[in-house]
Order: C-alpha cells, then sequence, then structure tokens
C-alpha cells in the first residue's frame, strides 16, 4: 500500500470516460422497532405485518454510486434477487435517481444462501457489464457479508471491504477502509473492482414525489436462470431452524430515598460477590 501523500492521483473531475456502476440491493424487513415472532415450526419469522426496505447498507452503497455519477458521469443500474416483491426497492432506487434496474428470478433461485446468491449475481453483472461494483457491507437481516466477496472472486476482480471513502482517476480508485481500533486504510485498486461499502460513508437521499411516480411506470427487465446460463445451483449450508433466545438475565430496579437505595444497592453487590 503506497502512502497516499506519495500519490500523484488525479481527482475525479479529471476522469476523462463515464463509468458504468452496478449496485447490489436486498430487500429486507424493518425489525429495529418491530416485535419479531418465530413461525411456530422454526422455519422462519412471520413477517406478514413487517415493513420491508433496502438494505441499509446497501442504500449507502446506492447514494455512493449516485454521487460519483452526479461527479464524473456515467450510468447506474441497480440488480436484485428476488420475487416480485422486490421491485418496491428497485423502483425505490430508480426514484433516487439510478438509470436501469433488473430483478434475477428463478424458482432454482428461491432460499439460496450467500454464497449461491453471489453466484448467480456475478453471472448477471458479467452479462450486464461494468466498471465498478457496489454492495452494502453486510446484510441485516442474516449478518452475512459474503455476497460481495464471492462476486469479487468469481469474476476475477479486486474488491475491497468496509469501504468509507472513493475517489475515482485514470482507471483507478482511491479508497478509504475502517479498520479496527480506529485505524484507516488508504489504498489504491486498479478497476474494473467491486467494494463493500460501510454506513456513514455518506447521507442517503430521500426520493422525491416525482421521482416516485415516475420510477412506479419503469419497466424493470427480469433475468431468469437460462438467461443467465445456470441450469443448476444449490446452496452449501441450510438453516435449521429460527428461535428467540431465552432471557437469561434480567435488572432489578432499586427504587425509594437515596439513602436507602444506597443501603439496598451496597448490600446487593455485596451478596453478589461484586466487590
Amino acid at each position: 500500500m503506497r502512502d497516499p501523500e506519495d500519490c500523484d492521483f488525479p481527482s475525479a473531475l479529471e476522469i476523462g470516460g463515464k463509468v458504468k456502476i452496478v449496485v447490489c440491493l436486498k430487500r429486507v424487513p424493518d425489525v429495529a422497532e418491530a416485535e419479531v415472532k418465530v413461525r411456530p415450526d422454526g422455519s422462519g419469522i412471520i413477517d406478514d405485518r413487517l415493513v420491508f426496505d433496502i438494505n441499509e447498507p446497501d442504500n449507502y452503497a446506492l447514494e455512493e454510486a449516485l454521487l460519483i455519477k452526479e461527479r464524473v458521469g456515467g450510468e447506474v443500474v441497480l440488480v436484485s434477487l428476488g420475487d416480485e416483491k422486490v421491485e418496491e426497492v428497485l423502483r425505490m432506487g430508480l426514484a433516487k435517481g439510478a438509470d436501469d434496474a433488473v430483478r434475477i428470478t428463478d424458482p432454482r433461485f428461491s432460499g439460496l444462501d450467500g454464497p449461491a446468491t453471489g453466484m448467480v449475481l456475478a453471472r448477471a453483472i458479467e452479462r450486464l457489464g461494468y466498471d465498478l461494483i457496489l454492495t452494502g457491507c453486510m446484510a441485516t437481516d442474516d449478518g452475512q457479508a459474503v455476497v460481495g466477496p464471492v462476486i469479487a472472486r468469481i469474476l476475477d476482480i479486486p474488491y475491497a471491504t468496509l469501504v468509507t471513502k472513493i475517489e475515482l482517476g485514470d482507471g483507478r480508485a482511491r479508497i478509504s477502509r475502517e479498520l479496527e481500533g480506529g485505524l484507516l486504510e488508504v489504498s489504491e485498486v486498479k478497476l474494473p473492482a467491486l467494494f463493500a461499502i460501510q454506513t456513514g460513508i455518506n447521507e442517503p437521499r430521500y426520493a422525491s414525489m416525482l421521482g416516485i411516480k415516475r420510477a412506479s411506470k419503469r419497466e424493470i427487465r427480469v433475468m431468469g436462470g437460462s438467461d443467465l446460463g445456470i441450469t443448476e445451483i444449490s446452496s452449501r449450508s441450510e438453516i435449521l431452524r429460527f428461535f428467540i433466545p431465552p432471557v437469561t438475565k434480567h435488572a432489578e430496579i432499586i427504587e425509594g430515598p437515596p439513602d436507602e437505595t444506597a443501603a439496598k444497592l451496597a448490600q446487593l453487590i455485596k451478596e453478589k460477590g461484586v466487590l
């Protein structure tokens, strides 16, 4: 890795050509303030009353793609794997400013794990063409962060995770990555490449009412297994069951005047052997 201070790196405005950016989006349930219930057979969560939205890290990836497009010109293409329901997140991306959207669907693709999903997306992206691929750093519904690296491995292109800054120039990208302990890594990557975007890299925009209205009328392309040359595919991992972990600890609230609560607290600390 070169010292960024020693790099004669052109700014984004000095790029000669336009950039084709593919952004992978996932539709996930918003469970931040919702009561999550598991199906009686443990096969999944009951989601009929949950609100679904764009996976949060993917939303930052989308915004970064739009910002790059505004700086240097180009095209932003959205890709998502799933049934008709994923079109709502694709249309939201179109409403924010993306140029095109592709939904990948096939009965054989239902319930795929992360690596298999990455393989399907890679085949689709390969056919669409790309200069830069952006994904979120992880999926908030399953906590995995494997799809991006799998796509990059199959396409045999460089990739970086937890990216917090992107500058393009002269067929390369200078990126900043967030490391443990507050460290920041700056490196240069030759394009084409894939970057998994960290939340907080930007401030995602809201879609305008006009944008939403226009996006509702846009055609979303659909690609299936035959379009991608995929005849057989299977997952190598399987979720056995979902369950809500039992509560093993609880908080005890001590009420009363300060002198009494202090005495009770001291007694509890002594009984628990903390001191």
